[in-house]
């Protein structure tokens, strides 16, 4: 009877350009550093769905129960908190571990409480896309109804709109883009959301 193949740790780096803050190249390292045998990397836009990401889909293809996807952070899973966690909760039920670097999560080191943690994460995405979709249709309604004009703040310009996608994009924190645009930060939040929803 042929030997078990040995569980393998397979790294996968994504950067959406080639100015982001830690490239692809130091997450390849560190990955490797983290005993990744094998990392795939690209570098692509967070608007682009999973299917146009041929490197995710190449680790994803090379993973067999009891091997481990190993990323820097949750969010190379995804482009949103939902894809993230659904990307978790598919891992698991094909019996693949996830670990990050930021130790932020190891379902191996859980172990039988990884299921328990995907489950409450699931819910939570559930209920934030909920929101996310419902404050967006709430808006523009709004905005129909009053001929897009909604009081308080002046409406955000297209051009703004487009440089907080951009930067966004380029993996910039909110604190950052605020500091760029000089848009408070509910107001980035709003973009972000509205485009997520638009992508989905």
């Amino acid at each position: 009877m042929p030997a078990k193949a040995a569980a393998k740790s397979i790294g996968y780096a994504r950067t959406s350009t080639a100015r982001q803050t830690g490239g692809v190249e130091a997450q390849v390292i560190a990955l490797k550093e983290a005993g990744c045998s094998v990392v795939f990397q690209e570098q692509v836009s967070t608007r682009v769905k999973e299917k146009d990401r041929p490197q995710l889909q190449a680790a994803l293809s090379s993973l067999v129960k009891g091997d481990e996807l190993v990323v820097s952070k949750l969010d190379r899973l995804g482009r949103t908190q939902v894809e993230v966690v659904t990307r978790l909760h598919d891992l698991q039920e094909q019996g693949v571990h996830v670990r990050t670097l930021d130790g932020m999560v190891s379902t191996k080191g859980l172990g039988k409480f990884a299921p328990v943690l995907i489950g409450l994460l699931s819910g939570l995405a559930e209920v934030e896309r909920s929101l996310i979709q419902e404050r967006t249709l709430e808006s523009i309604q709004h905005r129909r109804e009053t001929g897009g004009n909604l009081g308080g703040r002046p409406k955000t310009n297209q051009e703004k709109e487009r440089l907080v996608l951009r930067l966004r994009e380029e993996g910039c924190s909110y604190r950052s883009i605020r500091n760029h645009t000089g848009l408070g930060q509910a107001t980035i939040r709003r973009i972000i959301a509205e485009q997520e929803v638009k992508a989905c």
